[in-house]
Formats: C-alpha cells, sequence, structure tokens
C-alpha cells in the first residue's frame, strides 16, 4: 500500500496585499515589548523637552503677556504703572510648570505620533501606511494655526471685551485688574482646545478613509454635530459665552472642511475601485479570448 502523498502548503504570492501584514505577525509578548519601548522613549523625550522647557518658561509668559498689555495701552492704561497682580503663594510657579508641560507636549507631539504610528504600521497595508503617513506633518500645522489664531484674534479680542466693561461714576470707578493667574490659565486653556479642535478634518480625514464614516452622513448629521460642538467648546473653554462661540465657530468650519475631506478622499477610492474593475473586466475579457496581454 503506497504511503499518501503529503502536498506542501501553497506559497504566499509575493503580490498579495496580506503580506505586509502577515510578514508582521509577532507574538503578543513581543508587542507587548515594543509597546513598552516606545512609550518610555516618549517619556524620556517628553522629560527632555519638559527640562529644556524652564530655560524659556519666562520668554514665554512674556510673549503670551503681550496681547493683555497691547489691550491695556489700546484702552487709555500707562504700560508703565499697569500691573497683574497674583494673590497666593508659589502662584505663578505651578502656572509656569503647567505652560512648561504644553510647551514640552507640543514640541514632542510629532516624535509621539511617529511612535505611535511606528507601533501601528506593521498591522496596516502598505497603502494604508502611505495614506497615513501624510497626516502625521499635516497635524503640528493645524495645531500650529489654532494657536496663532488664539494669541493673534482671540485673547486681543477677549481682553479688548474685558477692558471695555470699565466706568466710572460720580462716586465710584470701575476698573479692570487682572490677576495673572487667571490670564495664563485662560490663555493656556484657550491655546490647548484651539490646538486640539483644529485637528477635526484630520480626524474626519481618516475615518473617511478607512470608511468609517461618509460625506454623505456627515451632511446629515450636520445639526447634531454643531450641538456637540457648542457642547464640546462649553467643555474645553472657560466659562464664558465669548470663549465658547470663539471655539465653536472655527470648529463649524473645520468639520465643513471635513466634509469636502472626505467627499475627495470618497472620489479618489471611486476612481481607483472604477479603475480596477476596468482592469479586471480587461483580464477577463482576454483569457475568454485567449489573447495575450499588450
Amino acid at each position: 500500500m503506497n504511503a499518501p502523498v503529503k502536498i506542501p502548503p501553497p506559497k504566499p504570492d509575493p503580490a498579495s496585499p496580506d503580506d505586509d501584514v502577515e510578514a508582521s505577525r509577532a507574538p503578543l509578548m513581543d508587542h507587548l515589548v515594543e509597546l513598552r519601548q516606545r512609550l518610555t522613549r516618549i517619556l524620556i523625550a517628553l522629560g527632555v523637552m519638559f527640562c529644556a522647557g524652564w530655560f524659556i518658561a519666562q520668554p514665554a509668559l512674556d510673549f503670551l503677556l503681550t496681547p493683555l498689555g497691547d489691550a491695556a495701552i489700546r484702552h487709555g492704561r500707562d504700560i508703565a504703572e499697569f500691573e497683574t497682580v497674583t494673590t497666593a503663594p508659589l502662584e505663578l510657579l505651578f502656572v509656569k510648570l503647567k505652560l512648561i508641560f504644553l510647551i514640552a507636549l507640543a514640541v514632542t507631539f510629532p516624535y509621539i505620533a511617529w511612535e505611535i504610528y511606528g507601533f501601528v504600521a506593521p498591522g496596516l497595508y502598505k497603502k494604508e501606511r502611505m495614506a497615513v503617513l501624510p497626516f502625521l506633518f499635516v497635524m503640528p500645522l493645524l495645531f500650529g494655526a489654532g494657536t496663532a489664531i488664539v494669541y493673534l484674534y482671540v485673547l486681543p479680542a477677549f481682553m479688548d471685551l474685558s477692558f471695555s466693561q470699565e466706568f466710572a461714576t460720580d462716586t465710584a470707578k470701575v476698573v479692570y485688574l487682572p490677576k495673572v493667574k487667571e490670564y495664563y490659565e485662560l490663555a493656556i486653556s484657550l491655546l490647548t482646545a484651539f490646538g486640539l479642535a483644529f485637528q477635526l478634518p484630520i480626524v474626519l480625514s481618516l475615518l473617511s478613509r478607512a470608511d468609517v464614516v461618509h460625506a454623505s452622513g456627515l451632511r446629515k448629521g450636520r445639526k447634531y454635530a454643531v450641538i456637540v460642538i457648542f457642547i464640546v467648546a462649553a467643555m474645553m473653554t472657560p466659562p464664558d459665552p465669548f470663549s465658547v462661540f470663539a471655539l465653536a465657530l472655527p470648529l463649524i468650519l473645520l468639520y465643513e472642511t471635513g466634509i469636502w475631506s472626505a467627499v475627495l478622499i470618497e472620489r479618489g477610492r471611486k476612481k481607483r475601485d472604477e479603475e480596477e474593475a476596468s482592469r479586471e473586466a480587461e483580464e477577463e475579457r482576454r483569457e475568454a479570448t485567449g489573447a495575450k496581454p499588450a
């Protein structure tokens, strides 16, 4: 009796898109070790930037104080006599530490995004990796755009509104005397909120590329998105209507930008699908007729 013939398993097709993912498979422990190494490098980078940020903390505080000083001048205050006050021990120190952490996070963010990308990239196909990579370079630019709008427009408008509330009567005079902690916390919270909020088009674009959301669904959910945007803006900004509207209105525009980004992504996907279907139809026609490819 002849022994059964063992048929070797088929070799993977080198052109198959699954090979990139299959070749990157590793035991769970290897992934955990890699995750620990990447988190360690991220924490080290944050620590280094935090220590370096201490040396630029005072210039950064001076820079953030400029919109307040300019607004005071516009409203007739003598800048040589204009003062902000601190009312608690070490109050300014904690403000400085918070600002240093924000600076360290902003400077380190591209590296953090790169480490996160390096961890998840082996689980993506080559086309998906190439699609995600450009967003890593756009995200810091959008964060910078959000903080620039705060510094150039939102903070000056906020300070002008604060100084414009001063008034005098025959018996008393009401003046705006800013507390340094409150001003810096307002500035830092607005910078952080706008910087993160300006990532909305990136988030919508990535979800659209992953086929999770579609432009038609985003359009239909626009009214609900506006409500959610105002709720998020109220949570991320100081509790006053001006700050809420200052963040909500750009977010609505960014949501519309995300819709147009989804439209462009869907058009590109549709075009690629049509080209692929055309190639498959042409190959089937050649196989049916026995014609050789040109």
